[in-house]
């Protein structure tokens, strides 16, 4: 398969991932477009080994730990919402930032670990040769991925107790 044959067939999955990775529309786009880039000299050698959906997924997840470190020391103003990922009704588009939101806020091996997971829907061992962990670590990061969110969506819900009068 030709790199080109690659991006036309599986392009927009890879962009999608790196949406949902950095939690912004245009920086998943670079994030993509930049992967991609540094994949292209190297793609006779990432063909062969069969498996370039993990290897550039792997591409992905790194570069985006790596320009989280770049930015750690930035100011970071808001928290850029996903668009155009599911059709949805306004209601649902308030109640899905609401989501990204949350999902911005978890640690970044946690995050990719969910994305990996729900929105790939990739096994335990994909996502732990991607993450390049043990499966079990994987699960122990989606277990509590979803008990941050779960506690995090209570929060919000649940009123306080001062509130009342």
């Amino acid at each position: 398969m030709t790199f080109e044959e690659y991006v036309r067939q599986r392009g927009a999955a890879l962009v999608r991932v790196a949406r949902l990775l950095t939690g912004d529309v245009q920086l998943g786009e670079d994030l993509a477009q930049d992967v991609l880039a540094k994949a292209y000299p190297r793609w006779s050698r990432i063909v062969r080994t069969e498996r370039p959906d993990l290897y550039l997924r792997r591409m992905l997840v790194n570069a985006n730990v790596s320009r989280q470190r770049r930015r750690a020391a930035q100011e970071y103003v808001g928290v850029g919402t996903i668009e155009g990922v599911v059709p949805a009704a306004e209601h649902e588009i308030v109640e899905r930032d609401e989501i990204w939101r949350l999902l911005a806020g978890l640690p970044r091996r946690q995050r990719a670990a969910v994305v990996l997971r729900y929105y790939e829907d990739l096994d335990d061992a994909m996502i732990a040769e991607i993450l390049d962990c043990a499966p079990v670590t994987v699960r122990t990061h989606v277990m509590r991925a979803l008990a941050t969110l779960r506690e995090r969506i209570d929060q919000r819900t649940t009123p306080s107790l001062g509130a009342r009068r």
